[in-house]
């Protein structure tokens, strides 16, 4: 399957076809991170050499600690990423679940992270050596703008400031893989128990975009921010005044098993204390050698995203990847992150807005505790902490049988995906706490179909795209790849370019 910028006949062709006037390019590859190097409260960006404020779900390479900068990451032993040239730190906060009496335990992980290196626009240029990045804001527990998000070419002046790009770059994806998906970056809060509970059979999808403008000479900034933007349309689109040099768009994407608490009572809340999500943010420090990057941006350009497509890279298993991990710091010998806990690792209060959350002191020892981290209490029906918005599905037509964001569909020689039905039981990382049995779901895909041509416009851009049969070759694999293969099937599914999502 291959794409090209000019038309081709329909009839006799054999291959998957794209016209744009944009010229943007639909290249990009997903690097798997299915093991977490950690769960603990380091973040060497935010509280540099001291305990972090709140635990972070932590993947790539294991030279991570209070003090980790671009020259460390590249001396890393190893990372829990699969493409071993990537030293990258990515990390998050960690989901947790709150039960009634205020004991929390963070949700599994189905499968790790996915961090998509998306090439949009021109002229790309590697990551520098010491480049840093953090997108979202911690304390946010409010959404400024209209809910559910307008079409991108019905967006005011209002909504296309940088903070308002920002918090339009964070989702929360409901998977229910016996439904068409939901747009990415559709629901910019997270759901509540109930709606969860009733909706979101197959976890939940977090979801972060990354700001691609950089103003081409700072590697960072006093807020870590401030050198680079978003464009205008958050995924793709311009790039403002003074911030032309466009990097590889990062995109993350993580799997909670929700499904595990299904009928307890609680909530589900970040570790940073947050039960909105709009508080949601990440990470990001390269771990790239420079040049290396640069001929793996002008070389792999694949559309499928698949990084074994990429001739450069070198690929680890995931059983090589699942023994990469950092060395906890002392001074967290004593954390429980995981838990069971009586409250969230750093006695980190639960705070739900509207207002901006208080700022966090990091450096705390002391175990958590249901009086700091505040006992649950269901709220009430009039007051909810975040708005009603019911599953959607995008308006476009969705033909992948996959479990991600971005992907080319694999047609086979009847026009349907040739991918199997993702398994009815989550990865479960060794750093889960055991935690409730996940409720059993339905492993039925929504069929694939047969798609010959389809034309649209987005944001005054029109597209077309032809897909052909083509000849695929399925193989087997045995265990230990099972794992590995289902993680790509719950990480694949929607939409062929992750940019024309929900507009």
């Amino acid at each position: 399957m291959a794409i090209f910028s000019k038309m081709i006949n329909p009839i006799s062709s054999i291959v998957l076809v794209m016209a744009s006037l944009s010229g943007i390019s639909d290249a990009f590859w997903r690097m798997d991170c299915h093991s977490r190097t950690g769960l603990a409260r380091i973040d060497p960006l935010v509280d540099a050499g001291e305990i972090s404020d709140h635990a972070h779900a932590i993947h790539g390479g294991n030279n991570f600690a209070f003090n980790t900068g671009y020259n460390d990451l590249i001396e890393s032993e190893c990372t829990s990423c699969l493409v071993t040239q990537d030293k990258s730190a990515y990390w998050t906060p960690s989901l947790h679940f709150q039960y009634a009496n205020g004991t929390t335990v963070v949700v599994p992980q189905e499968g790790g992270m996915l961090a998509y290196y998306l090439l949009y626009g021109e002229n790309i240029k590697a990551f520098p050596k010491g480049f840093q990045l953090i997108a979202g804001n911690t304390r946010l527990r409010n959404f400024t703008g209209p809910v559910p998000d307008p079409p991108k070419s019905l967006w005011t002046a209002d909504e296309t400031t940088q903070f308002s790009l920002g918090q339009k770059a964070i989702g929360f994806n409901c998977l229910d893989y016996s439904k068409s998906p939901e747009a990415s970056l559709y629901r910019h809060f997270m759901p509540d128990k109930g709606y969860i509970d009733a909706n979101c059979k197959n976890g939940l999808r977090l979801e972060l975009m990354f700001p691609s403008c950089w103003n081409g000479k700072d590697v960072d900034s006093a807020d870590h921010k401030s050198h680079m933007a978003y464009p205008n349309l958050v995924m793709t689109g311009d790039c403002p005044s003074g911030f032309e040099t466009r990097t590889p768009s990062l995109f993350y994407e993580t799997i909670w098993w929700t499904p595990a608490f299904a009928g307890e009572e609680g909530q589900f809340v970040l570790s940073n204390g947050d039960p909105t999500g709009y508080g949601y943010h990440g990470d990001f420090i390269t771990g790239w050698e420079v040049d290396f990057l640069q001929s793996a941006i002008n070389t792999c350009t694949d559309p499928s995203g698949e990084i074994t497509a990429c001739p450069l890279f070198n690929i680890q298993t995931q059983a090589e990847a699942a023994q990469c991990e950092l060395k906890m710091p002392e001074e967290l010998k004593n954390d429980n992150c995981a838990g069971p806990a009586a409250g969230l690792c750093g006695n980190v209060p639960i705070q739900s807005g509207p207002q901006e959350a208080s700022a966090l002191k990091p450096g705390g020892t002391a175990a958590p505790t249901v009086a700091s981290s505040q006992a649950y209490t269901a709220p009430a029906a009039t007051t909810p902490l975040v708005p009603t918005l019911s599953y959607m599905t995008p308006t476009y037509a969705a033909t992948d049988s996959y479990g991600g964001g971005i992907s080319i569909a694999a047609v086979n020689a009847e026009g349907l995906a040739s991918v199997s039905p993702p398994s009815t039981t989550p990865t479960t990382l060794s750093t889960s706490p055991p935690v409730t049995a996940a409720t059993s779901v339905s492993s039925q895909q929504p069929p694939g179909s047969i798609v010959s041509t389809m034309i649209y416009t987005s944001a005054g851009v029109v597209y077309e795209i032809a897909i052909e049969e083509i000849d695929i070759t399925v193989t087997a694999e045995a265990t230990p790849a099972a794992k590995h293969r289902r993680h790509n099937r719950h990480h694949r599914r929607g939409s062929r370019e992750h940019g024309l999502l929900g507009v």
